[in-house]
């Protein structure tokens, strides 16, 4: 964090104390209306897209009974996403953000009414869900960086650590009640009204995203191409701590994101019941942090911040790899949860203030990568070592080797280990260019 002064919920005379210091800071939500738009059709938006999330694999596993075609989703949403991740960014940097998010919202609808489709055929395919699984990732791709790169415009600088954490919060609240309607839903109405809901939230989304303030690029900005997707790469690897959030981020989730096989592991604990609620769990324990995120504007040492929180979650799924009480296993889950949601709190506070706004597309397409393609191989080596050995073996193996990795990462990066918010140059030149209270507008 920068130094600045207290947010809008606090006193004058002072920062916020007791049960006040620890609430989410609502300044972003009270200050900015395109705030305000963007999250509640965020909100919308993923409560459906959970939906979806549980519907895919279950539908997979009732379709072909196998681990290993549930995680090879993973593997084909892979190749979609590095490459419209990275000319998606770009194309963020290069034209009207606004428009780009409307049309991929509008893209991933469609999608959504397909996966429909081919639920009431009188026998179900297979291969439409790969299919689909792969386009949903392009689009996310070409999406999600405009819609990262678009806070820093309509967020004041001293409000980027709460608008995260408000956006943790709305994503938590479609992860908890997204797949515990989904488990009901399909369990009494089937994936066909899963699909169906998904699709009207991408409705009521798109009609809120409508009324976004033109955000056009930079008046210098070039054309989307491979110089310029080269031009972020070329500032990311110069940035040391920037690399060490993206490292660390990545091999957490490559070795501890078993969601895939979540289906066989309820089946392994003798409690199919407790599908939605493991899908549940790791939101739950998120939403525990995010409702107490008040302490985050209090920390300057982000870097460290980032490295224990991704020890916490490895340690959190190998143990939950080793529970046969279905209770302790969702609690496991509820701490590495939260967990992830420090670790990402303070990884986006490193990227939000510290890179400048011309490159904000391009850096958002890295970070895209960094914080998706993990789990998408996250999900192959799950399915993969599960079908090799056994569901628990592959939970709590991939926790181990995510404490290993990320410990053997903060030994070689200096660099993060050493951030701080009120020191690292980069941050305060922003703080400089952007002053206490500007938010930047476009060129």
């Amino acid at each position: 964090m920068t130094e600045h002064d207290p947010p809008s919920s606090a006193p004058a005379s002072g920062r916020p104390s007791g049960l006040r210091a620890l609430l989410p800071d609502l300044a972003p939500w009270k200050s900015s209306r395109d705030f305000r738009r963007m999250w509640i059709a965020g909100l919308v938006t993923v409560f459906g897209t959970f939906l979806t999330f549980i519907a895919v694999p279950l539908q997979l596993k009732e379709l072909t009974g196998s681990a290993l075609a549930v995680g090879a989703i993973g593997a084909v949403e892979l190749v979609p996403l590095i490459v419209f991740g990275l000319y998606g960014g770009a194309l963020a940097d290069a034209v009207d953000r606004r428009k780009l998010i409307l049309w991929t919202e509008a893209g991933l609808g469609v999608l959504s009414v397909l996966l429909l489709l081919n639920t009431v055929l009188p026998q179900p395919m297979v291969w439409p869900l790969y299919v689909v699984a792969g386009l949903v990732s392009a689009l996310s791709g070409l999406q999600r960086p405009a819609l990262q790169a678009i806070v820093p415009r309509v967020v004041a600088h001293e409000q980027l650590p709460a608008a995260v954490a408000l956006n943790s919060l709305r994503w938590q609240i479609g992860a908890i009640a997204g797949p515990s309607l989904a488990g009901a839903v399909i369990a009494y109405a089937g994936v066909q009204c899963a699909y169906l809901l998904d699709i009207a939230s991408y409705v009521v989304s798109a009609a809120l995203l409508f009324g976004l303030s033109p955000q056009p690029p930079s008046h210098d900005a070039d054309k989307p191409s491979l110089r310029g997707i080269a031009e972020g790469a070329r500032y990311a690897w110069s940035r040391k701590e920037l690399l060490g959030t993206y490292a660390v981020d990545m091999v957490a989730m490559l070795f501890a994101f078993p969601n895939a096989i979540f289906p066989f592991l309820a089946d392994d604990l003798d409690a199919p019941w407790a599908l939605g609620l493991m899908y549940a769990a790791g939101a739950a324990g998120s939403l525990a942090v995010t409702l107490t995120s008040g302490w985050v504007s209090r920390i300057h040492r982000h870097g460290r911040m980032v490295v224990a929180a991704a020890l916490g979650w490895g340690a959190a799924m190998a143990v939950a790899g080793w529970m046969h009480n279905v209770w302790l296993v969702l609690l496991c889950l509820a701490v590495a949860g939260g967990c992830d949601t420090v670790s990402g709190l303070f990884r986006s506070a490193i990227w939000d203030q510290t890179i400048p706004d011309q490159l904000r597309g391009r850096l958002a397409g890295i970070e895209m990568l960094s914080y998706s393609v993990g789990p998408q191989l996250g999900q192959v080596r799950a399915g993969g070592m599960a079908s090799l050995t056994n569901v628990r073996a592959s939970v709590w193996a991939g926790g181990l080797a995510c404490v290993a990795s990320v410990g053997l990462l903060a030994a070689s990066l200096p660099q993060l280990m050493s951030y701080d918010a009120r020191t690292n140059p980069h941050a305060v030149r922003m703080r400089r260019l952007r002053g206490t209270s500007g938010v930047v507008e476009a060129a």
